[in-house]
């Protein structure tokens, strides 16, 4: 995968407001799904952290750091479809193996 398209890990997102391509973690409610983020500072919808309203039409969604796995940035316009969700079990690391 081309180094400006590759998913990255959350601790060098960034935390300016721009809008990115994030992957959520798998749970309960369903399978890994991306989405669009972007850091919010606190205000009247709540404290700091990540948000999602584009997704969700009329409703602002907030992330806790350990529901996002990975980033990267939005693809340019006309660009390639809405990559799938990182998994590890494609067999790729992410952050290396951690030994």
């Amino acid at each position: 995968m081309d180094e400006a398209v590759a998913w990255r890990h959350m601790k060098v997102a960034p935390k300016d407001g721009t809008r990115v391509l994030v992957t959520v973690r798998s749970s309960e409610q369903g399978p890994a799904e991306v989405d669009v983020a972007y850091w919010a500072r606190a205000d009247q919808y709540g404290i700091e952290g990540w948000r999602s309203a584009d997704s969700h039409p009329g409703q602002i969604v907030a992330y806790a750091d350990p529901e996002l796995k990975c980033w990267m940035p939005l693809p340019g316009a006309g660009s390639a479809p809405m990559p799938e969700p990182w998994d590890a079990e494609s067999g790729e690391e992410l952050f290396g193996s951690g030994i």
